[in-house]
Parts: structure tokens; C-alpha cells; sequence
């Protein structure tokens, strides 16, 4: 009865919760395909989430990756990909220019958009490259657009209006301890269940020749993902080293893929804390904090205080929970810039440069 009346856009979810509900975006993009970005997800789910509001239902998106559900809330993202009918692959100019130095990436992107040079660090590549693509294929600047869409009606200081006015985020949190013991657990199963096989097979299809030619690449498409570089040293040298070798690099993997994955968690709390919680303006939907630390207790404290907020939003009315609230300094800059003559480094952000003033 949880799942009646609802569809839901994720790309994590079990054979047992597909049948319960119709899901969507699952398995839907080649593996091959490197050039898929936060506005191609951002263009699909939104059509569901129309398309989901036309049949009278609800639609949930469910994460993953937090800076792509960014994307549905508000107006921040800008369009550049120009649509194409040709078979072959589309070339991604940011890729193109990602090739580049860094140093020479930023002095270009300051001779066009000073102002978003001054805002992002020389070392950020994929940011600088985004900027400087956004500037090539719209003749604007990247910082110019970005102050467009917060001057728009309902904008904010960091992004335009949001798109459903009567959304709200639901935040499954657990106690550190809790949480990486879980992750650990989830990384045991998933080994159980096979993952090495399926990236050996994925391996052998998609990456043995790349690699043959000293042109695999870590940093986009789904190699980036997590699994996938953590194992690389034990994929290439299987059948190639000693047992004891291979078993040896088979464990660094393991503990590698259980550090990342840990890492990326905490990524992802923080982001929701600085992101949702601490973002300036009237333009946040309400975040309620769902505690799910102890599993024996799912139905009340995570299930039952779930389905009441959700039920209020449907009627219209406050729901009993509260939003989880931080204080947010409205005149903070996260992306001031700040050269640190001691350390010779440049700092990103008006907090981070107090912390070592």
C-alpha cells in the first residue's frame, strides 16, 4: 500500500521494489556513452514528472546524486548541447577542452568572464571548462546567465526559481557509526552477489583495449562511477601475477571501494546540510530529517512520519513534523577568492578562508 499511486525516477532500486511500483531511468543510457549530462537527465525527468502529474500520481525522485536532483528543484542549469541527428557520437566540447592545461584554461576563461575566473579555483578543470563552453556556444558569459536567472521572479542568491513550488525533501540520516557499518555490510553483498564477475565482464567488453592503448579515462562516463578504478589494478594484472599478488590487490580493492564509498556518503550529507539546509532565499522546499540509524525501528521512526508529511502536502496542510532548520549567513560567498600568500594556495569560499585567518 506504501508504493499505490506513486512513481518513482531513481537508477538505485531492487527486482523486488520494481514490482511493487512503476519506476523509471533505470539502465536507459549505453555504457559507452561518455558525453550524458546533468541536462540530459534534467530534460528526461522532467518530462516524466510531467507526464507523471498528468496521470494523477506522484512522482518521487530519489537519489543518488544530489547535484542532479538540484537540477529538477531549481532553475540552474544552462543548455549548451546542440540536438543532433548523426549516429556517431557527439563531441563534448568541455571534454575537448578539459585536454588542456589547467593554468591555461583559467587564463582563457579570465579574458572572457573575469568574473567567474575570480570565483573558481585554477585547478577545478571540469568547472573552469564548463565555463568557458558555456561562453563559446552562447557568445555569454557564464557569470552573466547565472545573475539572470537570480533576478528572475522567486530566484535566490544562489539559483534561479524553484520549479515545484510545493515540493519537500525527505532526508534519511543515521549516526556516522551506523552508516559505515552499513556501507561495509552493503559492499560484502554486493560481492556476494557477483560484482566481480560483472566487472571482469565489463572489463573484458568495454575497457580491455582502452587500457591495451593507455587511453582508459576514470573521469567520465561510467568509469567514473564507484567500483571501477578502486578494482583497475587488479583487472588489468588478473592471469598476469601470482596468486598471492592477485589476492593482495583483490583486498586493496575491496578496502578501497569500502573507503570510497564511505567518503561519498559523508559528500553527500554535506551536501545536503550546505545545499539545502544552509542555502540563502525563500526558494528552498522544506527538508525533514528521517532518522534511520536503528533498522528495527523503520516503521516508526522513518515509514509512518513519512507517509503522514507526504499526506499533508497532498491535502494542503502543515504536516506534524518539523523541517529540519541551520542558520544561514545570507551574505556569505562560497565562491570568493582568496590567495593565501603563507601556503601559496588559492582558497575557495568566505568560511573556508576565515578558518585560517
Amino acid at each position: 500500500q506504501v508504493y499505490k499511486g506513486l512513481d518513482i525516477i531513481t537508477n538505485k532500486v531492487s527486482p523486488q521494489e520494481q514490482r511493487l511500483c512503476r519506476h523509471h531511468m533505470i539502465s536507459f543510457v549505453d555504457p559507452l556513452v561518455s558525453n550524458y549530462t546533468v541536462v540530459d537527465f534534467r530534460d528526461k525527468a522532467m518530462a516524466l514528472i510531467s507526464y507523471i502529474f498528468s496521470r494523477d500520481k506522484i512522482p518521487i525522485v530519489v537519489g543518488g546524486t544530489n547535484y542532479y536532483i538540484e537540477s529538477l528543484l531549481w532553475k540552474v542549469l544552462i543548455n549548451t548541447k546542440k540536438a543532433s541527428t548523426a549516429p556517431s557520437p557527439v563531441t563534448d566540447r568541455k571534454v575537448e577542452l578539459e585536454q588542456l592545461d589547467g593554468a591555461e584554461l583559467h587564463r582563457r576563461l579570465s579574458q572572457v568572464d573575469p568574473e567567474m575566473a575570480a570565483k573558481l579555483h585554477p585547478h577545478d578543470k571540469r568547472k573552469v571548462a564548463r565555463s568557458l563552453q558555456v561562453f563559446e556556444e552562447t557568445g555569454i558569459p557564464h557569470s552573466e546567465i547565472l545573475h539572470q536567472q537570480q533576478e528572475e521572479e522567486g530566484g535566490g542568491p544562489l539559483g534561479g526559481p524553484l520549479k515545484y513550488p510545493h515540493s519537500c525533501i525527505l532526508w534519511l540520516h543515521a549516526e556516522q557509526a551506523a552508516l559505515d557499518q552499513r556501507l561495509e555490510k552493503r559492499v560484502d553483498e554486493m560481492l556476494a552477489a557477483g560484482l566481480l564477475e560483472e566487472l571482469r565482464d565489463f572489463h573484458r567488453r568495454y575497457n580491455q583495449e582502452k587500457v591495451a592503448e593507455n587511453q582508459q579515462d576514470y573521469q567520465h562516463g561510467i568509469f567514473q562511477s564507484i567500483g571501477f578504478k578502486e578494482f583497475h589494478e587488479y583487472l588489468i594484472s588478473e592471469g598476469k601475477c601470482s596468486p598471492e599478488t592477485s589476492a593482495l590487490l583483490l583486498q586493496k580493492g575491496i578496502q578501497a571501494l569500502k573507503q570510497v564509498t564511505k567518503r561519498y556518503a559523508r559528500r553527500q550529507n554535506k551536501w545536503v546540510r550546505n545545499r539545502f539546509l544552509r542555502r540563502p532565499g525563500p526558494n528552498v522546499p522544506p527538508v525533514y530529517g528521517l532518522e534511520v540509524s536503528d533498522l528495527l525501528r523503520w516503521e516508526e521512526d522513518v515509514l509512518q512520519p513519512a507517509l503522514q508529511i507526504v499526506e499533508s502536502f497532498i491535502q494542503g496542510r502543515e504536516p506534524p513534523a518539523e523541517p529540519v532548520k541551520l542558520e544561514c549567513d545570507m551574505n556569505e560567498n562560497k565562491r570568493s577568492h582568496h590567495m593565501c600568500e603563507l601556503c601559496d594556495r588559492v582558497i575557495i569560499g568566505d568560511r573556508e578562508w576565515a578558518g585560517r585567518t
